[in-house]
């Protein structure tokens, strides 16, 4: 009986181990400089993989690289990949290098990319590589690039502000990355143009409400920033600052009548204070691609890129989330509209607010803010 028992045992046991090795997760996200729970970007995209995953009985695993470095962002695609990886999620212009690189040592994964595109320069200015090879910009028929037109929704915030009757503003952004820079050039945009709007020949935003924190993650000294931006009159905060968001909120709740202008997805929950959302469609892009992958229909080889005519960028309208008091769901649908139909065109660079800002207010000078905006490159 003894004996029976230890080979009943033993192969109980077996059976067990084997069932662990066999683990595998077919949906795989490498995290950027974020966390899944960084209430913005990461946390927009995993969310979206897990309401995907969940519904159609897909098994999903993020995986966290071990340093902010082309390396360590090959390493963890590489584990997402011997973790039984179909498809690999990676949110961030960060991973261009590292998805340029996967795509081609993993050709049957398929990769998606969220506000980037493949390629292998390590350094612009000498268009160095990381692979010592000529500049290649080749996206492989397993990767699909996914844009957005982050300025629309910028833009839409800013002009919804200006509405509301604020004519204080500032903006902070986490890093001068390209999707950051066109958040907040859109919101500079948007603003001046409901300042035009309502004939304010006044209106003013101050270069030195305009500020890259060089880091996504919520610190003291952001708060301590915001908090006298808050006392010195300014009224609203686009925080386009992923984790350095909840910063911003923290000082405006410490305050009386200040907002935050959130960022990616809806954000109203995470405090009182926010006004609105600067959102892009993270989840809803992600869910799309997965949901051509699982019907064999996954369009790789290509960068796509959305707004506002494709329900990508915008502001939440719920009833729970709208905390204009002045501005309406009727104005926003007309401004939704002519920036769908091309009526107003969003500038997405340092020249085109340089033109659209000269339209709007020919004998302002715009000099200071636009080169804290983009600050012009040394000869």
């Amino acid at each position: 009986m003894k004996k029976i028992l230890l080979v009943f045992v033993l192969l109980v046991t077996v059976v067990a181990l084997a069932s662990c090795g066999a683990r595998t997760y077919e949906i795989a996200m490498i995290t950027d400089s974020g966390d899944i729970d960084d209430r913005s970007f990461n946390q927009g995209t995993w969310e979206g993989i897990v309401e995907f995953a969940e519904a159609n009985s897909k098994t999903y695993k993020y995986y966290k690289p071990t340093e902010i470095s082309f390396d360590a962002y090959v390493a963890a695609i590489e584990l997402a990949v011997k973790g039984g990886a179909k498809v690999v999620i990676t949110p961030g212009f960060l991973f261009e290098n590292s998805v340029h690189k996967a795509q081609t040592l993993f050709p049957d994964v398929m990769f998606v990319i969220i506000d980037g595109a493949p390629h292998n320069v390590n350094n612009w200015g000498t268009m160095g590589t990381y692979d010592d090879a000529a500049p290649d910009f080749t996206i492989a028929d397993n990767t699909l690039s996914i844009f957005f037109q982050e300025e629309q929704s910028g833009f839409l915030a800013g002009y919804a502000s200006v509405k509301e009757g604020l004519t204080s503003l500032g903006f902070m952004g986490g890093m001068a990355v390209p999707a950051v820079v066109r958040f907040g050039i859109g919101y500079v945009a948007g603003a001046y143009y409901a300042a035009k709007e309502n004939n304010l020949t006044n209106f003013n935003f101050a270069p030195n409400r305009y500020l890259y924190l060089n880091s996504f993650a919520p610190s003291d000294s952001t708060k301590t920033t915001a908090a006298a931006w808050y006392s010195a009159g300014t009224q609203a905060i686009h925080a386009a600052a992923g984790g350095a968001g909840n910063s911003v909120m923290a000082a405006a709740q410490e305050t009386t009548g200040k907002w935050v202008v959130g960022v990616d997805v809806d954000q109203s929950n995470l405090s009182a204070r926010v006004l609105t959302s600067a959102m892009k469609g993270l989840g809803v892009s992600v869910q799309a691609a997965l949901e051509d992958f699982y019907n064999d229909d996954f369009d790789g080889g290509r960068s796509i890129t959305l707004g506002v005519s494709e329900d990508a960028v915008g502001l939440p309208t719920v009833a729970a989330s709208w905390r204009f008091t002045t501005f309406t769901t009727a104005q926003y649908s007309t401004i939704v509209t002519k920036l769908d139909n091309g009526t107003v065109v969003v500038p997405t660079n340092r020249a085109q607010l340089t033109t659209f800002l000269a339209g709007l207010y020919p004998t302002g000078d715009f000099a200071a803010l636009l080169e804290v905006i983009s600050p012009t490159p040394a000869a």
